[in-house]
């Protein structure tokens, strides 16, 4: 089968080929057919290193598709369904999952640091999924609760953008910061992920919405699916005092990454409202703030974890907003591409226009 490789942390290209084989499905596990899958900034973040992941690898995190074969033990899932891939699956059974936590369950991703389910090449070398899923390849084998059924009118590429961006960014509202009606939501970063907190937003209620970001081309989608206001970073002094009277927002999003925007995002909030962190940054980059203003400001710095998502809920419900009409997914994806165009969509995602490129498998 066909897929795309990363021989070594940042390298700028990846090596798609068609000699690639699976690894038998275990008792636990099943086979998945992909259908479609998203090019995500996270991807570029373990091509990179500021995710660490093992090499080779096959990134993609951000998919959907249909179950080919089932292991032995496995017993909610035939061939044929339809399934949203999970890149953070729980194991059900821990004290994390147990206790409502299941987003924070680490049993498989720390098994896929020596699982390596992929071969590849003419000496048959291991190569290892991105998160343990891998879905920049035509097929993949993940643990059964890493796929999660869906209705099979839901189409491939909204399937997938459910996988990750949409339960990140919509989560992250519902689940962590359980935006109030009428409230004030400033969102930093504008990708796919903070136009899905827009659009979580929007279906809260909140009266204003301010999409921030530093590319004035992505102003008017973010306008398109819920925002409110949309502007640059230099024009945010002028839409805290137009918006909040100087005062702050209640809510304020950070989707980037960073430390300057966990900032920032800190800045825009008011007394007494909650910063919420989405965006994956990395180990080495440390935020600074005050202990003075951490305690006498009354702001609560959140942090939101794949959206603190069940998925075994999340992914349904969501799919079900979608064929409701609140949550136009269609809208944020900007190209429709094949896996052999994975390197120009690698590219064009560096250079910061796209939005989510969805590859689409034959």
């Amino acid at each position: 089968m066909r897929a795309a490789i990363l021989h070594a942390v940042g390298n700028d290209k990846l090596d798609i080929r068609d000699d690639v084989t699976l690894a038998p499905v275990g008792p636990a596990e099943v086979r998945v057919r992909i259908r479609a899958t998203g090019v995500c900034h996270s991807d570029l973040s373990a091509m990179s290193g500021v995710l660490p992941q093992p090499v080779p690898l096959i990134p993609g995190h951000e998919g959907a598709g249909e179950v080919v074969e089932v292991g032995g033990h496995v017993t909610s899932l035939t061939p044929g369904d339809h399934v949203v891939i999970s890149w953070h699956p729980a194991c059900g059974a821990c004290d994390l999952c147990v206790g409502g936590q299941p987003y924070l369950c680490k049993k498989y991703l720390v098994e896929s640091f020596t699982k390596g389910n992929f071969r590849f090449g003419g000496d048959g070398a291991t190569a290892f999924g991105m998160a343990g899923c891998g879905t920049w390849a035509e097929e993949i084998v993940v643990p059964a609760p890493a796929a999660i059924k869906i209705d099979d009118d839901v189409p491939w590429e909204v399937a997938a953008l459910i996988g990750c961006g949409v339960t990140t960014g919509v989560g992250a509202v519902f689940n962590t910061a359980k935006v109030r009606p009428g409230s004030t939501v400033a969102v930093i970063g504008c990708g796919g992920v903070g136009l899905s907190v827009i659009q979580g937003a929007r279906i809260s209620g909140a009266r204003t919405i301010l999409a921030i970001d530093p590319l004035a081309s992505k102003h008017e989608l973010a306008r398109k699916v819920g925002a409110t206001h949309a502007v640059t970073p230099d024009e945010v002094p002028g839409a805290l005092q137009e918006l909040t009277g100087g005062a702050g927002f209640d809510y304020g999003f950070e989707v980037v990454g960073k430390s300057a925007t966990i900032q920032s995002a800190w800045q825009v909030t008011r007394s007494g409202g909650d910063v919420i962190v989405v965006g994956a940054g990395a180990m080495d980059d440390m935020v600074s703030l005050s202990a003075f203003s951490l305690l006498f400001e009354g702001k609560k710095l959140l942090s939101s974890l794949y959206g603190e998502s069940d998925v075994r809920h999340d992914f349904p419900y969501f799919a079900k907003l979608h064929k409701a009409g609140l949550l136009d997914l269609e809208s944020m994806i900007s190209a429709r591409i094949r896996l052999g165009d994975l390197n120009d969509a690698v590219a064009a995602l560096r250079g910061g226009e796209a939005l989510r490129q969805i590859v689409l498998m034959d």
